[in-house]
């Protein structure tokens, strides 16, 4: 039977009170809208920037369903909607691609002006929600909300994907992969022969790796507080690695003794730290280096540097998404995921049913896991 143009009610995971458990609870949604995307989600990654919402570094409106790192199929479309049809494999988009707004027309920008990730209403473009609880308004989070069996995009969020896409792995171009291995292949434009740094091996930081190795990159250090991950790391292209814990100098001063005084071409920093994003800035080359943050930091975090560190001529930029533009590359990555040009099966290291959602995040919070992805 149909269940276009209907409420569907469906379970989800409602995150009511921050450093709080998420409660999985039965929810209605509304049919989309004009121009929006009603999803089947099959599966969805647990994201760091997910952890951030549930402990309230990441500031949103409650209650909230988090999750933003998934694949799904499309179950119905609102009027006006041209770029999927009911049957689509489809990868929701936080950045949303309108292509419209002066953002979407600049070919180096991909924060569309709709997008919803740092404004944080929590609601669809007309200002309402499409989820709800007990006859109360659930907001959305970062345009997409894959924490349920069932969402509402616009849209300018979805992404058509490979029908034949295996969702347990392609759900993680949704976000974690696509933003790492971006880093370094778009933002950094990391070049063959050359040399990287890369702070922090996690379900983020890896992705980096393999961008920096795909790139041509000659010498790839991973840095790790914890060296467990550094089998993986090499695995996936760093050519060593190296813990900050087994030095009594600071990290980038290490750097650049391995560096014979040089410093690295490209540093990445990949933990979200005000710290940790000034070392890298120190460890890559005075004139010529170029360092990219990667690592979501907290929305109050400030920090304090020498205006000498930037005044030489380093490079010192963000990346958001990679500098992935998602109705674009996310095709793409998908594809070339099918061709077997990458292997996204080292960064899985669990796959859980989607009530046991609280158990991947101890996880990830343990440091026990690279990614763990939802079964829906």
């Amino acid at each position: 039977m149909s269940t276009a143009g209907k409420v569907i009610k469906c379970k989800a995971a409602v995150l009511f009170e921050v450093n709080q458990p998420l409660s999985i609870v039965e929810i209605e949604v509304a049919p989309p809208k004009a121009h929006e995307v009603r999803i089947k989600i099959l599966a969805s990654g647990i994201c760091g920037s997910d952890d951030h919402v549930l402990n309230g570094i990441l500031k949103v409106n409650l209650p909230v369903i988090p999750g933003h790192e998934a694949l799904g199929v499309v179950e119905s479309i609102g009027e006006g909607v041209t770029y999927v049809k009911p049957g689509d494999k489809v990868i929701p988009l936080f950045l949303p691609q309108c292509g419209k707004c002066r953002a979407c027309k600049n070919p180096e920008c991909n924060l569309c002006e709709k997008s919803d990730t740092f404004k944080g209403t929590g609601l669809m473009y007309d200002g309402t929600s499409r989820f709800s609880y007990k006859g109360k308004p659930v907001h959305h989070f970062a345009n997409t909300s894959t924490f349920t069996e069932y969402t509402v995009v616009q849209e300018d969020a979805v992404a058509k994907v490979d029908p034949a896409a295996p969702p347990e792995k392609a759900c993680l171009i949704g976000c974690g992969f696509s933003t790492g291995y971006g880093a370094a292949t778009k933002t950094a434009k990391v070049t063959p022969g050359s040399s990287c740094a890369v702070f922090g091996l996690g379900g983020v930081g890896l992705p980096v790796v393999m961008g920096c190795k795909a790139a041509g990159a000659s010498r790839i250090i991973g840095i790790n507080r914890s060296k467990e991950k550094f089998p993986i790391a090499k695995k996936l292209g760093a050519t060593e690695c190296i813990s900050p814990l087994d030095f009594k100098k600071p990290i980038n001063e290490v750097l650049l003794d391995m560096t014979g005084g040089e410093g690295v071409d490209y540093s990445f920093e990949v933990v979200g730290s005000t710290e940790t994003m000034i070392a890298a800035l120190a460890s890559c080359n005075l004139n010529y280096g170029t360092s990219v943050i990667v690592g979501l930091p907290p929305s109050a975090a400030e920090m304090t540097l020498s205006p000498t560190l930037i005044f030489t001529g380093r490079t010192w930029k963000g990346s958001l998404f990679g500098g992935m533009r998602g109705k674009e590359d996310v095709p793409k990555l998908v594809s070339e995921l099918m061709a077997k040009k990458f292997n996204l099966d080292p960064l899985i290291t669990h796959v859980l049913p989607f009530d046991k959602i609280n158990e991947g995040f101890e996880l990830l919070r343990n440091k026990k896991c690279i990614r763990t992805v939802l079964k829906m």
